[in-house]
């Protein structure tokens, strides 16, 4: 018989997203190596996203406990002047002088009462509600995932109460976070944030991460121990008997949220330079955006003159975003430009490799994302003010399009990264802890 695990995870279907994918393809595999997990999430979440497709994903039988949450969103609305239908993003915080006074307002308000996050009045009564489930079903683990860093409080609680061990998964840190300084934060609220998140991090008793960057942070704090295991693609994602027709344009795909602190002005800059020298690539170059963009991204290819090559998508469902990645000629992975640069990794990265097309990352050329690139060989990185490299790259990936040469050579290194591979050591470390 399997041993249960309770996962505590704020988005699973119907959220769509980046978020989303981790935990729902851990669950997929879990039984594969014994183990059976036990969602509990909330029914009532606002989610940025919603894609009902990943509702055949969910195992079959598979037990998911709900429970209401409320979150200030509606007040917020009201309060900013938004509209109710409008969806919000939750850990975007908007920066800059454009900002209204409400605005403001509202993100003091949000970093200073809302801890960690605007899911904390769902930590309470979670805490009841599954101490009880506890009580009445033998559980061996538990784990929680975050963001929102609510999910650990409640496990937190959890673990000192049940005595099981706990497993903190992080897709993202949580005061190194790169909007955690947009907050406005107090001194008071800023010593909370680290006191809640130290917590954690000595309570826990194994931490998991993504990349190795956030386990060195971690480590530094005190941790009780770090292991690393990273996001993944899913092979049943990317293997369609249907064949794939390369885009006939010159494409460079984004696919995902596109996010104002990833804005690479140098790479519009230079496309923007070489259309002004009427390179033969002017007439083919595209900028592809699949999914929900910010309006800052749009305004900065309005402004270097790039909005003839822009084509936008809106959000499509997850099987319909492995045919985009698939048909990329190039792939385009800019990260967040900020102090914590290093060690982004983010998820799409890896069903980026999987698709087998080349990868552009504007980023730091020592972070993690750019590690893994070099590591597989199946992309590139360049620096955020590299116009230089860009134009060189771009001019290069130009005149193999041309000659119909620009793919990679698929490889075994990127085995590693399978949904079903990273699960099977998730199992073998509940396995430890939980003996």
């Amino acid at each position: 018989m399997n041993k249960k695990v309770l996962v505590i995870t704020y988005y699973w279907p119907p959220s769509g997203g980046v978020a989303v994918q981790r935990w729902l393809k851990f669950s997929k595999y879990l039984r594969d190596f014994n183990w059976e997990p036990v969602i509990y999430t909330v029914s009532n979440g606002e989610f940025a996203e919603v894609d009902n497709s990943l509702f055949s994903e969910i195992p079959e039988n598979i037990k998911v406990l709900k429970h209401k949450i409320w979150e200030p969103y509606s007040v917020y609305k009201l309060f900013t002047g938004k509209t109710t239908s409008k969806r919000i993003n939750r850990n975007t915080i908007q920066t800059g002088k454009s900002l209204s006074f409400s605005e403001r307002i509202s993100i003091w308000i949000r970093g200073n009462l809302f801890i960690p996050d605007t899911r904390f009045l769902w930590i309470k009564p979670s805490i009841a509600f599954l101490r009880n489930e506890l009580k009445k079903n033998k559980y061996e683990a538990i784990i929680s995932t975050g963001p929102p860093h609510s999910n650990h409080l409640i496990a937190l609680q959890l673990a000192k109460l049940t005595k099981l061990p706990w497993l903190a998964d992080f897709r993202d840190p949580w005061t190194t976070m790169d909007y955690f300084k947009d907050l406005k934060l107090t001194r008071w609220a800023y010593n909370k944030h680290h006191k809640l998140e130290l917590a954690v991090l000595k309570n826990a008793t194994v931490v998991v991460v993504v990349g190795s960057l956030m386990k060195q942070e971690f480590d530094r704090k005190g941790a009780k121990r770090v292991e690393i295991i990273s996001n993944g693609f899913d092979e049943f994602d990317f293997n369609s008997p249907k064949p794939t027709v390369l885009d006939s344009d010159f494409t460079l795909v984004h696919v995902g949220s596109f996010l104002k602190r990833r804005n690479p002005y140098s790479l519009w800059k230079v496309i923007s330079l070489l259309k002004k020298e009427q390179h033969p690539m002017a007439d083919k170059i595209k900028i592809k955006l699949v999914g929900r963009v910010e309006q800052s991204i749009l305004d900065s290819i309005d402004e270097f003159g790039l909005k003839p090559n822009l084509i936008q998508v809106d959000y499509v469902p997850h099987n319909k975003v492995v045919e985009y990645l698939k048909s990329a000629q190039i792939l385009l992975l800019p990260i967040d430009d900020f102090e914590g640069a290093k060690w982004v990794l983010t998820g799409k990265l890896f069903e980026y490799l999987a698709s087998s097309r080349p990868v552009l990352c504007i980023g730091p050329k020592e972070g993690d994302a750019a590690k893994v690139l070099a590591e597989t060989g199946l992309g590139d990185t360049f620096e955020f003010d590299d116009l230089a490299g860009l134009r060189i790259y771009l001019i290069n990936q130009f005149e193999r399009y041309k000659k119909n040469t620009l793919f990679i050579e698929k490889n075994t290194s990127i085995n590693k990264y399978s949904r079903r591979g990273l699960t099977e050591r998730l199992a073998a470390l509940l396995n430890e802890i939980s003996e």
